[in-house]
């Protein structure tokens, strides 16, 4: 009894010592739960953090085109991945922050993917009692240099 009693109350001083996160530590970790969400095929987890005014690609997307579209990616790739380079995240206060990042989506039916793009990403999140929400998405994919072929 005494050593639950002490482990209590262990973790109630360091959650009383812990400081809140940062914003951009809570933007990223808000993705992070995104990509988890998307690579297991739990689209209405992933929709969870896409505000009901969201929109994309500039205004030719809305919240519901955009869980269509979640959907058919989760659909069309078994195993779908994605991974974040560098997350760049701004906090522009009272309670909206913006994030630029690059992602790699790669996606098949076994193990290996079959297909992959790298995007370039601009997103804005509006806080939304203590949780973000995606409010706007941009992207466009990274355009590789061709690589040099060997010579036969």
């Amino acid at each position: 009894m005494r050593l639950i009693l002490g482990a209590a109350l262990a973790v109630l001083l360091l959650a009383a010592c812990s400081k809140e996160l940062s914003v951009e530590q809570q933007i990223i970790a808000t993705l992070r739960n995104m990509e988890y969400a998307a690579e297991e095929g739990q689209h209405l987890e992933f929709m969870s953090y896409i505000a009901d005014s969201f929109g994309a690609q500039q205004g030719s997307m809305d919240r519901r085109e955009f869980h269509r579209f979640m959907i058919f990616q989760i659909n069309q790739n078994r195993r779908l991945q994605a991974q974040f380079f560098p997350i760049y995240v701004e906090d522009q206060k009272d309670g909206l922050a913006s994030a630029h990042f690059r992602l790699l989506v790669t996606g098949g039916a076994g193990l290996l993917p079959e297909s992959g793009q790298l995007f370039e990403v601009d997103t804005s999140w509006l806080r939304d009692g203590g949780d973000w929400q995606l409010i706007n998405a941009n992207w466009e994919p990274v355009r590789l240099p061709d690589l040099p072929r060997p010579s036969s």
